[in-house]
């Protein structure tokens, strides 16, 4: 005889057997559930390190009639003086980049001086030709540029930095110029006759470049032919000679020749003011004034007196 079991003690079986999901397993709260989902997303935040709005070095700057500076780049900052430095491989991008700062230039003053500063490693031929182009626009409008080779003008910088206004084109003594011929500006793949034809057109530039180089230096194509036949280096007294610029910045003498240096030294103009010069002055005033009957005491904050 099998004994029946009680109810509520079979019901109390099937309960177990159910998942622990069922409704007598207590809920758990909202506030763990919440918390548990912060933490999860906490976990998948990758923090990123705090960076400038821009990589550019920020100058003071006081704009006229303002009573107070304000921060602006130091590319803006020196083009508000007429000031543009060169300092990178000539590309499309670059190109584009200086031409409108020339046009930014002569916007503000068509007639004022504009001063390039050029370390050019290295430039692509129809790039560097538009910055010369607009560089020779420039000057037919009355617009005078000035150019000044610190490190390395190569390529196409050579004729950049020989386009500028005949006895404003200087150099710093170190720096070196490269004149060479063109070539390519990327790998060129085709037919046989496409070749051929990228060879004509790379020849008829490159004769078109002499050209622009004999312009500039006042010599001839035949001797700028034999010249670039290799890679042709010219130092800054070279390209004196060979008339690509017109003078190397050179240290005064009387600033070198000095130990100890002031202020006076930095003076430019003819006027210019060194060590020894004042104590001179001094010297030839007091013997005008005793020329004239007059004696200076030897205290500085006395008044000269009259003779007896």
């Amino acid at each position: 005889m099998i004994r029946q079991l009680p109810v509520f003690l079979a019901a109390a079986l099937v309960l177990t057997a159910i998942d622990s999901t069922s409704c007598f397993t207590a809920p758990q709260s909202r506030t763990t559930t919440q918390k548990q989902r912060t933490t999860s997303l906490s976990l998948s935040v990758i923090r990123q390190p705090i960076k400038m709005p821009t990589q550019e070095p920020m100058v003071p700057y006081r704009a006229p009639g303002a009573t107070y500076d304000q921060f602006i780049g130091m590319k803006s900052r020196q083009l508000k003086d007429r000031k543009l430095w060169i300092a990178q491989y000539i590309d499309e991008e670059a190109s584009n980049s200086i031409i409108s700062s020339l046009l930014y230039m002569q916007s503000e003053d068509d007639k004022e001086d504009i001063k390039l500063y050029l370390n050019i490693p290295g430039a692509n031929l129809r790039p560097a030709l538009a910055i010369y182009d607009a560089l020779s626009e420039l000057k037919a409008d009355g617009c005078k540029i000035a150019t000044t080779n610190i490190a390395l003008c190569a390529g196409m910088g050579s004729l950049i930095a020989g386009v500028g206004t005949k006895g404003m084109r200087y150099s710093l003594p170190n720096a070196r110029f490269l004149l060479q011929k063109t070539g390519m500006d990327g790998v060129f793949q085709g037919q046989a006759t496409d070749i051929a034809l990228e060879v004509k057109n790379i020849k008829n530039w490159n004769e078109k470049i002499n050209a622009e180089i004999s312009k500039v230096t006042g010599q001839t194509t035949e001797r700028i032919n034999e010249d670039l036949k290799r890679d042709f280096y010219l130092s800054s007294e070279e390209a004196v000679r060979y008339g690509l610029i017109d003078e190397v910045l050179l240290p005064m003498p009387n600033k070198r020749q000095n130990l100890v240096a002031d202020l006076g030294d930095f003076q430019s103009g003819s006027e210019q003011k060194y060590q020894g010069d004042e104590i001179e002055a001094m010297e030839k005033k007091n013997e005008q004034q005793q020329g004239n009957g007059m004696l200076k005491t030897t205290d500085d904050d006395e008044p000269p007196v009259g003779k007896a």
